[in-house]
C-alpha cells in the first residue's frame, strides 16, 4: 500500500470523483437528484465551504474517496468534524485504503484544528465496523432523525 497517495480534490477530478460517488449512493440504496451531486462538487471546491473531499489513487486510479465536513460544537471551542461518506472500490476493500482514507481526515481535522472526527454507519455494515472498531471508540449513541 505505499504507492497510495491521497491528495484532495481539484476540479480536474470531477470525471473519477462521480462514478465513487454514484457507488457510493448505491451502496445505501439511495439516489439524490442531479442537482445535488453537482451543488456538492460544487462546494468541494469553495474554499468558503466547511465541507472537504480527497481521493485515494493507486497507479494512477482513484480507489477511493472521503468527504468530510468541519462544524461547531457546543461542547468545545475547537470545531469538530464529521466524516460524512467514505468509499473503497470493492477490488481494494481489505488492502488498507479505508483506514488510510480514515487516517487522512484524522491529520488533516488535526492540522485544521478540529478536536475529534465522528461519523455513523449503517449496522449492517459489518466489514466496515470491523475497521472501525479498531481505529475509533464507539460511544454508545442512537440516531434520531426527522425528514423535513
Amino acid at each position: 500500500m505505499s504507492d497510495l497517495d491521497i491528495r484532495p480534490i481539484t476540479a480536474d477530478d470531477h470525471d473519477v470523483w462521480l462514478p465513487l460517488w454514484t457507488a457510493y449512493l448505491s451502496f445505501y440504496k439511495t439516489t439524490l437528484p442531479e442537482t445535488v451531486s453537482q451543488t456538492t462538487w460544487q462546494r468541494f471546491l469553495d474554499g468558503n465551504e466547511p465541507t472537504h473531499a480527497a481521493l485515494a489513487w493507486q497507479d494512477g486510479k482513484a480507489v477511493g474517496m472521503v468527504h468530510f465536513i468541519y462544524h461547531r460544537s457546543n461542547w468545545s471551542i475547537s470545531n469538530a468534524c464529521y466524516l460524512q461518506d467514505l468509499l473503497v472500490a470493492p477490488d481494494q476493500r481489505g488492502t488498507g485504503v479505508g483506514r488510510r482514507l480514515i487516517e487522512y481526515v484524522y491529520a488533516t481535522a488535526k492540522r485544521d484544528g478540529a478536536d475529534k472526527v465522528h461519523w455513523l454507519t449503517h449496522e449492517t455494515n459489518a466489514t466496515a465496523i470491523q475497521l472501525y472498531e479498531r481505529i475509533a471508540e464507539r460511544p454508545g449513541f442512537i440516531q434520531f432523525r426527522k425528514p423535513l
